[in-house]
């Protein structure tokens, strides 16, 4: 991508960064930090989704129309004043209000004037960075048509009057995040800072102002709220007490009040607090754990892996329900219900254990997309008398950890508390995502058995892991 003439030039690429933070986008344009970022695997392969995507639109273009590649902002001007079809890797500049921008395509309307255009994964215009993005290159063509994004799922979409307000409140607030020196104040944020390339200059300076957002569970209007009644470190929250604490959003009645102090107390001490007793239901448990990819071209989550873990609870009882691709969704989704009605047999009182909401909402999700929400195996997994059972909720109800995340991982990799470790420790969620789209592409037969060998590990790790915090709750706490 073609660098802005300067730092102070205002440039739609920072919409992203901007959508998620403005110490981010600031750091981005004046923060002159030397930035190690660790290989991201799951952001290369979107990188390189988008490019394949981009080209593919190039290509359909190219068959409709003639296209002409621009090399300088003078070039696109020139180009335009020529009054060619589409200019492709378009370079716009307005040296006046020190704007920047690079749309992927200019195509020629029927009136003479440019349309800006933009290849995109996503599979909606709606999102702030796309409206933003496109709704500046209107602004920068002094433009009444409307923008025009080709979506990752082959639909195309317009964008027009509509992208105003929050375009004007992008340049607003980016003008004077540029116009400051002084690195802006923000709150500490579990999904953002964690996914965030300065969170290893940023997290210090929460942590020596014991910023309470740091705090599982205690977040943005409650702190808030906690700071306009003096309570405004995790060390003033760890010495408060429920009856003294005021009511602020999320944070009102005894128990949140409550957990949220031990919370607070638990980030020195690592110690866990039990708020009740565990309860577990009985029967034969199952673990259960899916892996889906959000990058299929359908516009809609394949799942390619229903894993299981049945009793004795080793490695040799893992088993699946695998689709190579996303045309055998409905077939892997009938698979897991035939699997189901196997266990539902096999077990008269089965315990379809899984972490985390994912699962059941995924189930709801297919029944609804193939119409089966009257089917008899649907309603057993999703009615009153479900054997699915979300082990998080327990964890939750009964528990304070020491941990700023309760995700599975964060839970069972703590040494001083599940203690278990994945085979392969750089694995995840969007690991496994990576993998399965790796084994999409790949055409060596043993390099695809290689691919898919090592995502069936890692589920199987993720359905061990379940079954180890459950024999640690048991152990613990019941």
């Amino acid at each position: 991508m073609n660098e802005a003439p300067n730092q102070a030039y205002i440039k739609p690429s920072d919409a992203s960064s901007w959508a998620l933070c403005a110490r981010r986008v600031w750091l981005d344009n004046k923060g002159e930090l030397e930035v190690e970022e660790a290989e991201d695997a799951f952001e290369a392969l979107i990188i390189e989704l988008g490019l394949a995507h981009e080209q593919a639109v190039l290509a359909q273009l190219m068959k409709e129309k003639s296209v002409h590649t621009a090399t300088s902002p003078e070039d696109t001007q020139r180009l335009m004043a020529d009054g060619v079809d589409v200019i492709y890797q378009a370079q716009l500049l307005d040296k006046e209000n020190h704007f920047v921008g690079y749309p992927d395509f200019l195509i020629r309307h029927t009136s003479g004037e440019y349309q800006p255009a933009d290849a995109k994964l996503s599979l909606s215009e709606d999102k702030k960075e796309i409206q933003v993005q496109l709704g500046f290159y209107r602004r920068m063509l002094n433009s009444n048509l409307p923008a025009i994004v080709f979506l990752g799922d082959g639909d195309t979409a317009e964008i027009g009057d509509e992208a105003n307000p929050i375009t004007n409140q992008f340049v607003t607030e980016m003008r004077e995040l540029l116009a400051n020196d002084i690195e802006p104040l923000v709150r500490y944020s579990h999904s953002k800072c964690r996914a965030c390339p300065y969170y290893a200059h940023c997290k210090p300076a929460f942590e020596a102002k014991e910023e309470i957002s740091l705090l599982y569970g205690v977040q943005g209007r409650a702190v808030d709220g906690l700071e306009k009644h003096g309570i405004r470190t995790i060390s003033d929250l760890a010495a408060s007490a429920p009856e003294s604490l005021p009511d602020v959003p999320y944070l009102k009645g005894f128990e949140k009040k409550q957990r949220a102090i031990l919370q607070a107390r638990s980030y020195f001490s690592g110690e866990v607090h039990q708020l009740a007793p565990v309860n577990l239901p009985n029967g034969h448990w199952v673990h259960f754990d899916i892996e889906d990819n959000p990058l299929a071209g359908s516009g809609e989550k394949h799942v390619y892996l229903w894993g299981f873990l049945v009793p004795d609870f080793n490695n040799a009882d893992f088993e699946y329900v695998w689709t190579d691709a996303a045309h055998q969704d409905e077939q892997g989704w009938l698979e897991f219900l035939a699997k189901i009605e196997e266990y539902r047999a096999q077990y008269f009182d089965l315990v379809l254990a899984h972490y985390s909401q994912h699962e059941r909402s995924t189930i709801r999700s297919y029944a609804k997309r193939y119409g089966m929400e009257s089917n008899e195996t649907v309603q057993y997994l999703l009615g009153d008398e479900s054997p699915l059972f979300d082990m998080q909720k327990p964890v939750l109800e009964s528990l304070v950890l020491p941990l700023q995340g309760y995700g599975l991982k964060d839970i069972c990799k703590h040494k001083d508390l599940v203690n278990f470790q994945w085979e392969d420790e750089s694995s995840g969620s969007q690991w496994s995502v990576v993998q399965f789209n790796r084994f999409l592409a790949e055409n060596n037969p043993e390099m695809k058995a290689q691919l898919k060998a090592e995502i069936l590990g890692y589920n199987r790790d993720d359905v061990i892991a379940t079954r180890r915090l459950e024999e640690w709750l048991r152990s613990k706490f019941m």
